[in-house]
Order: structure tokens, then C-alpha cells, then sequence
């Protein structure tokens, strides 16, 4: 193995191992989260890791075998966000006021 061979082997290595720390990190943040967007928050980054995940599985394979799977995810993330944001706005959507005398307002 060649002197650049191994420095990429050994960056990533080091990615790998920076991923995994990530991922516990994670688990924590989705475990403790205080609020429902927290947790919503974290399962993005849940699917960014996976998808950087088969990324350096890819690069230490030096295989593009997983490309089309990871883009597959990263619309799935998407769209999981999408949704997610958009039932917490319609459920955090404050309420019109009510006023005290008993009659509606204009609509």
C-alpha cells in the first residue's frame, strides 16, 4: 500500500469514527430532546448520517454501488422534513383571540 493509500485510509478511518460519535450524540439528543422539533431535528440528522455512512462505505470500497441509494434517502430525509415541519406549524399555529362579549368578529 502507498503512502497516499494509507493517509486516505486513515482519514477515513477518522471520519468513521467521527460519524459514530455523531450517531451517540444523536441518540442522546433524540432520547432527551424537550420538545417534539428536537426530536424531529434529530432524525434529519439520523438520515444525513446514514446517508454519509454509505458514503465512506462507497469511498472504502471504492465502489459507486451505493450512490443511487443514498440519493433515495436523501429525498426520503426530505420529504420526512417537510412533513414533519408542516404538522408542527399546523399544531403550534396560535389561536385568534376570543373576545369577552360573547359575539364573533368579522370572517
Amino acid at each position: 500500500m502507498s503512502a497516499p493509500e494509507q493517509v486516505d485510509r486513515v482519514l477515513l478511518t477518522i471520519a468513521v469514527v467521527l460519524i459514530l460519535v455523531a450517531g451517540a450524540l444523536l441518540l442522546a439528543r433524540i432520547w432527551l430532546g424537550p420538545s417534539m422539533l428536537d426530536r424531529a431535528i434529530s432524525l434529519d440528522v439520523a438520515a444525513a448520517l446514514i446517508i454519509v455512512g454509505l458514503g465512506l462505505k462507497s469511498a472504502f470500497d471504492l465502489d459507486p454501488f451505493y450512490f443511487p441509494i443514498m440519493l433515495v434517502l436523501a429525498f426520503l430525509g426530505f420529504t420526512g422534513s417537510v412533513g414533519i415541519a408542516r404538522f408542527i406549524a399546523v399544531r403550534d399555529r396560535p389561536r385568534p383571540p376570543r373576545s369577552d362579549d360573547g359575539q364573533e368578529g368579522p370572517r
